[in-house]
């Protein structure tokens, strides 16, 4: 590997492990006894995967359809309720009287249970324990009545969207085009997340990028020369903070952060319901944004870039033909990386919703079992761009590409839906 590739890489490591000094927490503290105006919401929000994917086959894109859908029927409930945001593609309003916990909850369970018949008995449960703080009578009559009228809506809404749908992959293996990466050398996953059709943009095309370096470049080479000294599975010069930083960006519980989110800040069942709307909402677009730009370029992962160096055309590179990544390699494209814009999204949309870049996050991860306090968007920002390239899997453009693009779609976003009702 030329030297000129890996200059400055080390400072770039460096940099990164005391950047977020302070991150790790043990998490939020609860209040006894404290009431929770938004649980209704968060109570859903929590049921989502567990009906959606109950053996854990979906993958976090795929589950974050599901995410999207469920917390736009209860936003569209609350607030045809409540008023004071714009509901989403919605004209209807619900009685004054009404209650719009038992319309949130109604919604929920009646999008779930039409959805997944199979989990019937376990979201009964649910909705019972739902309906159980709401005051028998006309006002919980009325709002679940409402609130099922929400869920039948954005069912009608999103008929035929895509879901699912075969969607080839038709590009042939050649330097820098992706192929299935080892060890399982599996054909490209969800591909039909890039034809998916979006909740808030009209086309999956619409934030597409221009294509990543060619593979000639001196970007290229030196994306190349950092993934493959920072990503690898053995000999790597990642810190072990690094490292933990890679694994624990691999699955992380966001749903119950919103929550405590809400929580701790004393938001009501409105504004609870519009943050996780909007955030799911963003998200799932901007993974629809990757996705596209994934199946538009087909570049290859850095395992098979890395392996295959002396293909590439590139005098700065060379192929190691047994390197390995820390991570598992996912079987879909490099460029863009959908973790990170996703994450752009998710504080795109929080710093656009709170009105400042303070998020004050509480993020459990699943990989690693523990806590982080994300207290401003850039530092998520850097973490979970940074993590990929340690983690083996992404070169930083895709990451940051991908980061800057869930930022740009989250600002379009916010001036178009969710906003607060003039007058």
């Amino acid at each position: 590997m030329a030297v000129a590739a890996m200059t400055g890489l080390a400072a770039l490591a460096a940099a990164g492990p005391h950047a977020t000094a302070g991150t790790v927490a043990t998490g939020p503290t609860a209040r006894a006894g404290a009431p929770v105006p938004g649980t209704v919401i968060t109570e859903w929000m929590g049921t989502v995967a567990g009906t959606v994917d109950p053996v854990g086959g979906l993958t976090t894109p795929e589950e974050a359809v599901w995410h999207a859908l469920v917390s736009t029927a209860m936003y569209n409930a609350v607030v045809g309720v409540e008023g004071r945001y714009e509901p989403y593609r919605w004209g209807a309003r619900g009685p004054r009287t009404a209650s719009a916990e038992a319309a949130a909850a109604a919604a929920a369970h009646r999008l779930l249970r039409l959805s997944f018949p199979a989990a019937a008995p376990r979201l009964r449960e649910v909705y019972a324990t739902s309906l159980a703080r709401v005051p028998d009578g006309r006002a919980e009559d009325e709002g679940v009545t409402f609130g099922e009228r929400a869920a039948d809506h954005l069912l009608a809404l999103r008929a035929g969207d895509g879901r699912g749908a075969p969607v080839p992959f038709a590009a042939r293996p050649a330097p820098g085009v992706w192929r299935p990466t080892p060890p399982g050398h599996q054909p490209f996953a969800s591909a039909w997340l890039a034809r998916l059709r979006p909740m808030l943009l009209d086309s999956p095309a619409w934030f597409r990028p221009p294509p990543p370096p060619p593979l000639t470049s001196v970007r290229y080479a030196r994306d190349l020369a950092e993934v493959r000294a920072y990503g690898a599975k053995e000999g790597s010069a990642r810190s072990p903070w690094q490292t933990e930083t890679a694994v624990y960006f691999t699955e992380l519980d966001l749903q119950k952060a919103l929550g405590d989110h809400a929580d701790r800040h004393r938001f009501d069942l409105v504004d609870t319901a519009r943050l996780y709307a909007a955030v799911n909402t963003v998200q799932l677009d901007a993974v629809v944004t990757a996705w596209d730009a994934k199946l538009t370029y087909g570049t290859w992962r850095p395992v098979t870039a890395i392996r295959e160096a002396g293909r590439d055309g590139n005098p700065a590179t060379t192929a190691d033909s047994r390197w390995e990544p820390l991570l598992p390699t996912p079987p879909h494209p490099d460029y863009l990386s959908g973790h990170a814009a996703s994450g752009g999204a998710l504080t795109g949309t929080l710093t656009g919703l709170l009105g400042t870049s303070r998020i004050d996050l509480f993020l459990s991860s699943r990989g690693t079992g523990t806590t982080r306090h994300h207290r401003y968007a850039h530092e998520y920002d850097r973490d979970v761009v940074n993590a990929r390239v340690w983690g083996g899997i992404h070169t930083r453009t895709a990451d940051t590409v991908g980061n800057a693009a869930g930022h740009r779609l989250a600002a379009w976003a916010l001036e178009r839906y969710f906003r607060p009702v003039r007058g």
